[in-house]
């Protein structure tokens, strides 16, 4: 049997490829979300963070212009569902933001370092699998199911196809969803990147200028290798680019059921970025062993590890999930949920900063 006998093989291997260049140009250029928000919050360098928007602006209008012309459908993705679960985006965003501080990095963050030989990045893997797959499937999903059924607005109800921000307006205003669709696809990811290259420092950062496109472009390269690559009439492979949580606990489900257990895109995804993260580690000299300090350390990173793990699954993904993925699909959970991811981020800061949650509660609202 060949390994590209069938669209599903063909998605894996995509997925393979785009997590080896995923996780080697992480690496390569320290793109991370967390590090991004504890930057601008203790230094005011903005300069990660402009490469994260800058990603984020790519990745926008790559999956757009995919979805306009007719290649994907990013309504049939889970993120523009017309189920607009708010309380679970704000509340996993704020578990997911404060967990990923406390273990030094998020889930895909996690997956590089360990990549680059971060044991303490192992422990954390692990923890968001378990506690991942037992929000999702296990121990905690009647909890997250009665969140969900009971908070959940079914925008069908109030006449809306999807929650992506063209149907919500073209409700609201009476406009054209497509023609909305077309604005929102060109406008806004050129006021990002207005705002990403007015920085002079930034634009001395070649490093972070070139992470940011391509990790952009590999999201959109995700919804290509689903979406089309992967299309078949009898056996479709779902909608889907990168995300970091529900596939962290596939792949341990995977490694511990390999006989029973079947690859998909995501699973291949998750061993691509490590893959790709050791070769790049080793090719500059970065790697190491590294692990724990004291025992404060490991608890932190056990916690953060446990709280990305409840968190990214309560609110659909990560700060690749939700903050790139998502919200290149003009979802408005993903806007909510990247919302609390940065809020919960920053307050993680002020909790490293403060030694308290109060204290760290009140330095939020005092300093930002």
């Amino acid at each position: 049997m060949s390994l590209l006998d069938t669209p599903a093989h063909l998605a894996n291997l995509g997925g393979l490829l785009l997590g080896l260049v995923f996780g080697a140009v992480v690496q390569r250029s320290n793109f991370c979300t967390m590090g991004a928000i504890s930057d601008m919050v203790l230094m005011g360098d903005k300069s990660r963070l402009r490469s994260w928007v800058l990603a984020i602006a790519v990745a926008m209008l790559g999956s757009q212009l995919l979805h306009l012309a007719g290649l994907i459908d990013l309504k049939a993705s889970i993120y523009a569902s017309a189920s607009l679960n708010w309380l679970g985006a704000i509340l996993g965003g704020l578990l997911f933001g404060f967990g990923m501080v406390q273990a030094g990095g998020c889930g895909n963050r996690t997956l590089v370092r360990f990549g680059a030989g971060n044991l303490k990045s192992l422990v954390v893997v692990l923890m968001i699998a378990i506690a991942g797959y037992a929000t999702l499937r296990g121990l905690f999903g009647p909890a997250r199911l009665w969140l969900e059924t009971g908070t959940a607005i079914d925008l069908k109800a109030f006449g809306v196809a999807s929650q992506a921000l063209p149907d919500l307006l073209a409700r609201a205003s009476g406009i054209d969803a497509t023609s909305l669709r077309w604005l929102l696809a060109l406008a806004l990811p050129a006021l990002l990147l207005v705002w990403v290259f007015r920085d002079a420092r930034f634009r001395s950062k070649p490093v972070l200028i070139v992470g940011g496109f391509v990790v952009g472009l590999i999201i959109a390269g995700g919804w290509v290798v689903t979406g089309i690559l992967g299309a078949d009439d009898f056996e479709p492979v779902p909608l889907a680019s990168m995300t970091f949580v529900a596939p962290v606990g596939s792949t341990l489900q995977y490694l511990m059921t390999f006989t029973g257990a079947r690859l998909d895109f995501g699973i291949c995804t998750v061993f691509g970025v490590i893959l790709g993260a050791f070769v790049m580690a080793k090719a500059n000299g970065s790697f190491r062993i590294e692990g724990f300090t004291s025992a404060q350390d490991l608890l932190s990173h056990l916690l953060g590890g446990v709280l990305m793990g409840v968190g990214g699954v309560l609110a659909l993904g990560c700060t690749v999930g939700q903050g790139l993925t998502g919200i290149a699909t003009l979802a408005l959970g993903s806007f909510v949920a990247v919302g609390g991811i940065v809020i919960g981020g920053i307050l993680g800061v002020r909790y490293l900063e403060e030694g308290s949650l109060p204290d760290a509660i009140r330095a939020l609202f005092a300093r930002g």
